[in-house]
């Protein structure tokens, strides 16, 4: 999983390096196998941004350059959906951070725990994200809308230094998201709507559906 997670990423055009951030050596072997890079970190990271944030200081970037986040679990996401992620960022310097949202109908989807669902306000920067299905329709109704967070972020490296030194909040603690601590603190998160869904891979039910869909897409390889 991990080296489609990485072939994804080389394939966009938007990203110079890619690099797997891992505390772990029989996961950067396994990079480094298959043709990849890996930087090792350390154990005691409290989300995977911290982590990022280790990685980026040793690579020594810059401080106006952008670090892009792409969670381990996303085997099968368009490299197109980094494009969209950074365009904010690239037209508006003030933007600190962003992510990727797409649009969920299922209610299956919806209340399915580990999909994390997000709501934003009229400008497109997050009010808040949760493991519950947010906003709660209390009256119901057919005009409900509902997004799921994907797995994917986009941070100025300076702005990846001062969420190091934030605290962990109480909203972080309870639903066990990072990145609700830049909210908690302050901070903006643009969410732009991806037009790709990026399926994630929590359970054993996860795998054999991606799986599945990997088969579709690829059949010489099923």
């Amino acid at each position: 999983m991990i080296q489609r997670v990485y072939e994804c990423a080389v394939n966009c055009p938007d990203l110079s390096e890619v690099y797997v951030a891992t505390d772990d050596e029989r996961i950067s072997g396994c990079v480094e196998e298959f043709g990849g890079k890996a930087v090792l970190t350390a154990k005691k990271h409290p989300s995977g941004t911290d982590r990022i944030a280790e990685a980026a200081q040793k690579m020594n970037i810059e401080k106006d350059d952008l670090v892009i986040n792409v969670q381990g679990d996303q085997p099968m996401f368009h490299p197109d959906s980094i494009s969209q992620m950074i365009a904010p960022l690239l037209e508006d310097p003030n933007i600190p951070m962003s992510t990727l949202q797409y649009r969920i109908t299922g209610e299956k989807e919806i209340q399915n725990p580990f999909n994390i669902k997000v709501v934003s306000d009229e400008k497109g920067f997050a009010l808040y994200f949760s493991h519950s299905p947010i906003p709660c329709y209390r009256d119901g109704g057919p005009k409900q809308r509902h997004y799921k967070h994907l797995g994917f972020y986009a941070y100025r490296m300076e702005f990846l230094k001062i969420f190091t030194s934030l605290p962990v909040g109480f909203l972080e603690s309870a639903e066990k998201l990072e990145q609700l601590r830049a909210i908690e603190n302050g901070f903006r998160i643009k969410v732009v709507e991806s037009r790709f869904d990026s399926p994630e891979v929590d359970t054993i039910e996860d795998i054999r559906r991606v799986e599945a869909l990997l088969a579709q897409s690829d059949p010489g390889n099923s």
